[in-house]
């Protein structure tokens, strides 16, 4: 009965609103308040449907089908569930008080029968509301349930604008999320690089100056200060490591363009750089294509027998491209140990894209796409 009674009930107001959508249509193209209209119709459908409200699409073609849809279906039912009402409550009245109706005039029920008596009145009466139930059962949930589904297929995203939506979504939350990784980044290795490891150098330096203070200490003594003295110096030179492959200071020194140009002079073999404008680039972003620059020119001079490479970084958009190209013997491959798995893990954690062309004889080129919305 509370489904017969919600049926009606969204049927009735499914007339006045689609009345109203074919009047004032050309006033709904406009984005607000179709937005408005769109948004109204989905809580509805969605509330009769009982799920939750989705947001309306931003899609416009489908909209006229909508408007069609609740034309075609909203209009007729309305004007059904209004007629099926107004009946019903006719007979609510007309059979208690058929007797007060003028003689020449009587009440007339189930299809122009006159009610001339109790008796009439009462079978007259229960036979329309039969037939009104009949139609309302029979009609109005399927009639509310088409017009549901449809304004929520028609006017809240698909699944697959959802999908690109969100997309859209965590691709304007990446930007942030690179700053602030980068920003992590750079604290560490500046409390690592100032701290810690200014401490170790404190240490070491006080244990030179023991060792030298007593140099006829017992050969235990001397053994330990000695032992500490080493141990000190390969945890900086771990330490350094750490920092370095973590963040190297010389991106928060000199930035991509200045890192590449050191990493460029300090090759193993004779390379060019060529430098875009790349503009405001994300720390992480900054550390991910440093470190592919820096192990494919280590490949260069390890693997390739190459005489020259060149290094080219631009941006394009929202992605920065990088590309380094040399003239060796080509053949590089991923399961050659070469390095190029590191570069695609650290590419991939960005969700960027790593490309390897190696034919044998040469060239090997190595592109790296990475993301830097900013």
């Amino acid at each position: 009965m509370r489904r017969l009674w919600t049926s009606t009930g969204y049927l009735l107001v499914a007339l006045p609103t689609a009345a109203a959508s074919v009047v004032a249509a050309p006033l709904l193209c406009l984005a607000a308040p179709r937005r408005w209209w769109a948004v109204v119709h989905l809580r509805r459908a969605a509330a009769y449907r009982r799920v939750e409200p989705p947001p309306p699409t931003a899609r416009l073609d489908r909209w006229p089908r909508w408007l069609a849809a609740h034309a075609v279906i909203g209009v007729p039912a309305g004007l059904l569930a209004l007629f099926c009402l107004g009946n019903a409550l006719f007979v609510a009245v007309a059979v208690p008080l058929w007797w007060a109706f003028p003689a020449d005039d009587p009440p007339r029920l189930l299809i122009e029968v006159a009610v001339t008596g109790w008796g009439s009145a009462v079978v007259l009466g229960l036979a329309q509301l039969a037939v009104i139930g009949a139609v309302v059962a029979g009609a109005f949930p399927p009639l509310a349930a088409l017009h549901a589904r449809l304004t929520l297929a028609w006017l809240a995203p698909s699944v697959a604008e959802r999908l690109a939506d969100r997309v859209e979504e965590l691709t304007r939350t990446r930007a942030g999320v690179l700053d602030a990784h980068g920003a992590e980044l750079r604290r560490i290795e500046r409390d690592l690089h100032d701290g810690t490891q200014a401490r170790l150098v404190a240490i070491a330096m006080r244990l030179a100056v023991a060792r030298q203070a007593l140099p006829d200490a017992p050969p235990a003594v001397a053994d330990l200060l000695r032992q500490a003295h080493e141990g000190t110096e390969e945890a900086m030179t771990e330490l350094r490591e750490v920092i370095r492959t973590m963040y190297p200071p010389i991106l928060a020194d000199q930035g991509l363009a200045g890192a590449l140009h050191a990493v460029v002079a300090g090759a193993g073999v004779r390379a060019d750089l060529d430098v875009g404008d790349l503009g405001r680039i994300p720390a992480a972003v900054e550390a991910v294509a440093y470190f592919a620059v820096t192990e494919a020119l280590t490949n260069v001079a390890k693997h390739s027998r190459a005489s020259h490479a060149t290094v080219r970084v631009s941006r394009a958009g929202d992605r920065l491209l990088v590309t380094v190209r040399d003239d060796g013997a080509g053949g590089a491959s991923e399961a050659g140990g070469t390095g190029l798995t590191g570069i695609r893990g650290r590419v991939a954690a960005l969700d960027g894209r790593l490309t390897v062309a190696s034919p044998p004889g040469g060239p090997t080129v190595v592109e790296v796409e990475l993301p830097c919305a900013s």
